[in-house]
């Protein structure tokens, strides 16, 4: 029974003289709804994350609202693979995904995704912009790679920064989505397709408070994609004398395995910027950044005004980590920590640790999960992740003890302390060690030390556990092989 109808019944049995029974039925919790929101390409470069010069307000104040999760990674730094994985709640090696503009049925036709558990269970699931892969900015407008099964309405913004294309600077003349290109834009915030995206979502927040609907939102903003497209007052936040350009020591790339080396040398026309270059980049960024938060904050001022806040589980993230510079590398697709690390905020109903900072390592898979756990749904045995509940009760908690990343033909885990990664069959091109206590910035590989021996042994048998786990057909969904379209027996 919807609240409306739960009022008027209420009132009825007041007027019968049951005022006991009608406030029971006045009280009945209706069941939690879901605002799931995303930015594309999005590092942990955001103040609540003690970056000291990037200006957050909005997503800082929803992780002192609910718990921040300081190790979150994603299981694939690349956009299509990493969001199949997470919508699946399924590691790449089980949706097969593992490259962009890749339909996630394509490989495994009849998965249940995140939120068609929620359209199961009569929620109204709506997407409003990038949730799925889309080539940015050549499919912003459209519906990209999106799974029309996901979704009761969709909805695709566009805007300035879609149709003014041709004033972006970019390093490659005429290439943006893949290419470090910007814009310092004219027009306001309401002109940009994220602009659009949070009118919209505005719109359907009002919608289902009139309403009284259950609902599962995403809102999917493309900033910080590149091109990294913003009104010019959010650039003139970040002033280019300010900005610091990360350096690489000499002989560095004598010391990781070559495939890491291939993976921070792929961008060819992104390899040793020249300062002025690299500090726009940066500038750029940041102003993205900044305003993509501005657009979240107007969505949460929404939930806020119409009461829905009460109700709401607010789950916050960035479909992978991102490089600007660091280890010479700018963009994605790296197993460093800059690329697998992702911000992971979740508030609201069921979430007791608030305003508290989670240190235990969590994956883009537990969100299935976890989402399921909080509103009393049951995900399908095809879900890998696990929940991270626990943890929302209480910060301390450890739903799990590491996290796996994929990249190539590369595998990494994270545990609280170490990363380790091998290249290749069991590691056959290499591998590395790091350790964060004394070197989070991941540029001194321990590996091949003596003294390291026996913890690269111990962390070798705990990567290759994972990745055995990683690739274990999932229950109950079909799996076919992109190349000869061949079904995976079970």
């Amino acid at each position: 029974m919807n609240r409306p109808l739960m009022r008027i019944l209420s009132a009825v049995l007041l007027v019968l003289g049951i005022p006991a029974l009608a406030q029971a039925v006045d009280e009945k919790p209706s069941k939690p709804n879901v605002l799931f929101l995303i930015c594309d390409d999005l590092n942990c470069d955001l103040a609540c994350y003690g970056h000291s010069q990037v200006k957050s307000p909005n997503i800082d104040r929803l992780a002192a609202s609910g718990v921040r999760f300081d190790r979150a990674y994603c299981q694939y730094p690349l956009c299509g693979p990493s969001r199949a994985s997470f919508m699946a709640g399924m590691y790449p090696d089980q949706t097969l995904v593992q490259r962009n503009a890749i339909y996630i049925r394509e490989h495994v036709p009849n998965v249940k995704t995140l939120s068609q558990m929620f359209r199961d269970a009569d929620y109204t699931a709506t997407r409003i912009g990038k949730i799925y892969h889309y080539n940015v900015p050549l499919h912003i407008g459209t519906s990209g790679h999106d799974d029309p099964f996901s979704w009761d309405f969709t909805f695709n913004p566009r805007g300035r920064d879609r149709w003014k294309e041709e004033r972006i600077f970019s390093l490659v003349p005429g290439q943006y989505g893949g290419t470090l290109s910007w814009l310092a834009d004219d027009g306001s915030d309401t002109e940009q397709t994220d602009g659009i995206a949070a009118a919209l979502a505005v719109e359907q927040l009002k919608k289902y408070a009139a309403e009284d609907t259950p609902f599962y939102l995403a809102v999917g903003l493309y900033r910080p994609h590149t091109p990294y497209v913003a009104p010019k007052k959010y650039f003139d936040m970040y002033p280019l004398d300010s900005i610091k350009v990360p350096s690489v020591p000499d002989g560095y790339l004598d010391t990781i395995p070559k495939p890491a080396v291939q993976s921070i040398r792929r961008k060819k026309d992104q390899i040793e910027l020249a300062d002025d270059l690299a500090r726009q980049a940066i500038q750029a960024y940041y102003a993205s950044i900044t305003f993509a938060d501005a657009q979240l904050g107007i969505i949460l001022n929404a939930l806020k005004e119409t009461g829905l806040d009460e109700n709401t589980i607010v789950l916050f993230t960035s479909d992978h980590g991102y490089h600007m510079g660091e280890h010479g590398h700018w963009q994605k697709t790296t197993l460093f920590e800059n690329a697998a690390r992702v911000p992971l905020i979740i508030s609201g109903p069921g979430v007791k640790a608030t305003g508290q900072v989670s240190t235990s390592p969590a994956e883009m898979t537990d969100f299935y999960p976890t989402l399921g756990e909080l509103c009393g749904l049951k995900p399908p045995a095809s879900v890998s992740g696990v929940s991270l509940v626990p943890a929302l009760k209480f910060a301390g908690a450890t739903p799990r003890t590491s996290a796996l990343t994929q990249y190539a033909n590369g595998y990494s885990v994270r545990t609280s302390r170490y990363r380790y990664t091998e290249w290749g069959d069991e590691g056959a091109l290499g591998n590395e060690l790091y350790d964060h206590a004394s070197d989070p910035a991941e540029m001194t590989n321990l590996a091949s030390r003596p003294e390291s021996a026996k913890l690269v042994e111990e962390l070798s048998t705990l990567l290759r556990q994972r990745i055995a786990a990683a690739k274990t057909p999932p229950k109950g969904v079909t799996q076919i092989e992109f190349e000869n379209r061949r079904r995976v027996p079970k």
